[in-house]
């Protein structure tokens, strides 16, 4: 019976040295050309310029204090056309 055992062992072996790599193919890697784009300093300066006039815009107007108008036109506004312009400016021509 040990002998059995052996052989089947053996042919368990076999197969999953030599069947199994070929069932299991490694994931294609991506190719070197294809990287995230980095962000530029202008832009890094622009995101956090957009975040932080609306906080300030935040502190001095009150919003919750009844001037909430006041505080779109003079906090939300600018910041939304300003990337607008950007997003229209860099679009790429056909």
């Amino acid at each position: 019976m040990t002998g059995v055992s052996e052989i089947l062992v053996l042919i368990l072996l076999i197969s999953g040295i030599l069947i199994l790599p070929r069932m299991l193919k490694p994931q294609p890697t991506e190719t070197p050309g294809k990287k995230i784009a980095r962000l530029s300093r202008k832009k890094r300066t622009a995101i956090v310029a957009s975040i932080l006039y609306p906080i300030a815009a935040t502190l001095i107007i009150r919003p919750w204090e009844q001037a909430w108008l006041l505080f779109a036109v003079i906090g939300l506004v600018p910041v939304i056309l300003g990337w607008a312009v950007y997003w229209i400016v860099t679009a790429p021509k056909k």
